[in-house]
């Protein structure tokens, strides 16, 4: 879901991103996913460095040339993460630039997952950058209940 949203700051129209994604884990389960480097990786990047504190780093290699950097605002267990994102060498969308929320929430016996990205420069960018989290949490949906079955 693509939206916009007035910038309290600005005053200013900006675009903003609205993905949900049911997982089949519990909140605390998939908490770990979204601040453990290692089972970061799992779902979305080649490396994290992930510091999950306010003021930490969160660095995300995704691809070969592809490296999401900001950092931590909010690290609430097991329910809400926020941090700054953006691209190193991107002009667009620079490290630090734009801001991602995660909250998690029960669903039953799972978890209902609601990514906000706001401070997008673009529509253009705003729609890319849904594409790529319908992707991920795709993934992370995936990922996490075969590794909740496995017992890791």
């Amino acid at each position: 879901m693509r939206s916009s949203e007035r910038s309290r700051a600005t005053g200013v129209v900006e675009p903003r991103l609205d993905v949900e994604r049911r997982i089949a884990a519990s909140p605390d389960e998939v908490f770990a996913y979204l601040t453990d480097p290692e089972k970061y990786s799992r779902w979305m990047g080649q490396r994290a460095e992930l510091d999950p504190r306010p003021g930490g780093l969160y660095r995300v290699r995704v691809g070969p040339d592809a490296v999401a950097v900001g950092e931590y605002l909010e690290v609430e267990p097991p329910s809400r993460v926020v941090f700054t994102w953006g691209w190193e060498g991107s002009g667009a969308v620079p490290p630090g630039s734009t801001t991602v929320e995660i909250t998690l929430s029960e669903d039953g016996d799972g978890t209902l997952l609601h990514l906000r990205h706001t401070g997008l420069p673009s529509d253009a960018d705003a729609e890319l950058h849904r594409e790529g989290w319908e992707i991920y949490t795709a993934r992370l949906a995936a990922a996490v209940p075969r590794a909740a079955a496995a017992g890791t």
